[in-house]
């Protein structure tokens, strides 16, 4: 038995490859943005409208850097530059 109709007009179905491009790190190479608890508009890209910080696999950021943003993120919340919780 096949997994398809068997028809002359139907070809089988045959499932092609997905392919993902490779997502490069916006903090790193040149011309990268740089990592400020300042820059409030830059952090806002990598929070969650809940106030949670995005996972590293959706924003594409480093391990290493995304390190360092968290801070950047925990910092700009202290001084009240950013919410904890956006509602």
């Amino acid at each position: 038995m096949s997994d398809y109709i068997e028809d002359d007009n139907l070809k089988p179905s045959v499932r092609k490859q997905f392919f993902r491009r490779r997502k490069s790190c916006p903090f790193s190479g040149q011309n990268a943005m740089k990592i400020d608890y300042k820059d409030t508009r830059t952090l806002s890209k990598f929070v969650s409208e809940r106030g949670k910080m995005m996972p590293s696999r959706i924003t594409a950021v480093s391990i290493k850097k995304q390190r360092i943003l968290a801070v950047a993120v925990r910092r700009a919340r202290f001084l009240a530059l950013m919410p904890y919780v956006n509602g």
